[in-house]
């Protein structure tokens, strides 16, 4: 029986698909854009005959039906490796549960046996091409190791997944997956980012002013870094590399801008790598067939030691608040789980490794609470609950609209004059108070 032959006798309904899931099982979903909201339908409709299963996403766009059809949490938990804000509402709600990782980690946690086996895997894909292999589209993150041990996997077929170029990992013939159910053929989720703030543009020029050309660059999540891409573009920079956890359309303008080259990389030169995609039509259009854009596993985009190769990395992400001490929030307000590790700590640790590496953290100096009270982002120290993200011995570089305060090698007191020359104003005579209470020895911060 030739592929062909056998992939099409592999279709059936979704509603047929969801049959093979059984009892106690673990069931995974396609990782961001790729988690299929076709087939999550057809299973929200199983979830109520069903007993403890374990369901596991990677940033799931949108809040997955099976987990709505079950309130009470009777029959399914659900389990997410990076929050969305999806997940984090529902997570708000008592529906889903964060897993602690640094993202690089990933692969080896399931292979090791520190998380059940996958029994029903169910991903979204293209339609194979003509020697026969699908499409990952926008996400390979952990995937191909879930497919290595997947006891069955069921993927959705639709004609608007983007075909990118992968490496052998991620490149998957049909004859591996054991089901195929035919979606509608809808786009695929986007995910714009919203427009950058005075802020963000402020924060954006200051970043701009620490690349080089030829640097390598990793943006994070968030409007502040897309508006550094975006800045990039327009800034005259050349020959730039691209080695990073998420590509958003920022990089697309780049592209267009003739800022990237990537020929002083030293892993995979000339290419863009990239672990998944989330963005606009513009951005997977740009993916569609391009060589020069690399999928690859998470256990190679964000190993620190394959980031460091890279001479003059400079590895840029958001925080929810920094202490005067140099730790870095991301993920958590006090208790509340709002987003995740990910691949942050692997990029920022990497960038030291790197010769002339660069580790930005980047935040606005302030927030505004739901009741219109201001409060800063660099605090003497951390509440109760709060979770670090980045321990300050990896801390260099902080960054807000106030400037960029420089930690590597600084002391205690040093680090503290430093953050607090970048508070906002209106906050750096309690800053001062407070550190004196704490021992930080400091002289009077810069005017």
């Amino acid at each position: 029986m030739s592929w062909r032959e056998s992939y099409e006798a592999k279709f059936k309904t979704a509603e047929e698909a969801m049959q093979v899931i059984r009892d106690g099982d673990h069931v995974a979903y396609g990782e961001f854009a790729m988690a299929s909201m076709f087939l999550d339908a057809a299973f929200a409709a199983r979830v109520p005959e069903l007993h403890d299963i374990i369901l596991r996403s990677t940033t799931c766009p949108f809040p997955p039906k099976a987990v709505l059809a079950d309130p009470k949490m009777e029959h399914l938990m659900y389990n997410d490796w990076h929050f969305s804000p999806a997940s984090r509402k529902l997570c708000d709600n008592g529906l889903c549960r964060y897993i602690p990782m640094n993202y690089h980690q990933g692969p080896e946690t399931i292979r090791r046996g520190f998380v059940k086996p996958v029994d029903v895997l169910m991903l979204m894909v293209s339609p194979p091409d003509e020697d026969g292999y699908v499409s990952l589209g926008t996400s390979s993150s952990i995937t191909p190791t879930y497919l290595e041990g997947a006891k069955y996997v069921i993927a959705e077929v639709n004609d608007r997944v983007p075909r990118t170029f992968c490496d052998a990992s991620s490149r998957v013939h049909a004859s591996r997956i054991d089901c195929f159910v035919q979606g509608p053929n809808r786009p695929i989720i986007e995910a714009p980012t919203p427009p950058p703030t005075e802020v963000d543009r402020k924060i954006a020029e200051l970043v701009v002013g620490l690349i080089g050309d030829g640097a390598c660059i990793q943006l994070g999540i968030g409007a502040m870094p897309n508006a550094v891409g975006e800045l990039i573009a327009q800034s005259g920079l050349k020959d730039l590399g691209v080695h990073t956890e998420m590509l958003c359309d920022a990089y697309v303008s780049m592209a267009e801008g003739g800022c990237i080259s990537g020929k002083y990389k030293t892993t995979d030169p000339g290419k863009i790598v990239y672990t998944f995609a989330m963005g606009t039509g513009k951005l997977y259009d740009f993916l569609d067939g391009n060589p020069d854009c690399l999928l690859a596993p998470v256990d190679y985009t964000n190993d620190p030691y394959i980031i460091a190769k890279n001479d003059n990395m400079v590895c840029l992400n958001n925080a929810i608040e920094v202490d005067l001490y140099g730790q870095v929030a991301s993920e958590t307000s006090g208790p509340r789980q709002i987003s995740g590790t990910g691949g942050q700590l692997d990029f920022i640790s990497a960038a030291a490794r790197s010769r002339n590496g660069k580790g930005l953290i980047c935040l606005s100096s302030t927030y505004t609470r739901h009741d219109g009270s201001l409060h800063s982002r660099i605090l003497p120290f951390f509440e109760p609950g709060q979770i670090v993200t980045v321990p300050r011995s990896y801390t260099h570089y902080v960054i807000t609209e106030y400037g960029i305060a420089d930690l590597r090698a600084k002391t205690t007191w040093e680090r503290a004059e430093e953050l607090i020359s970048i508070a906002d104003p209106v906050f750096r005579e309690e800053l001062i108070h407070q550190a004196e209470k704490l021992g930080l020895r400091i002289r009077k911060v810069r005017e």
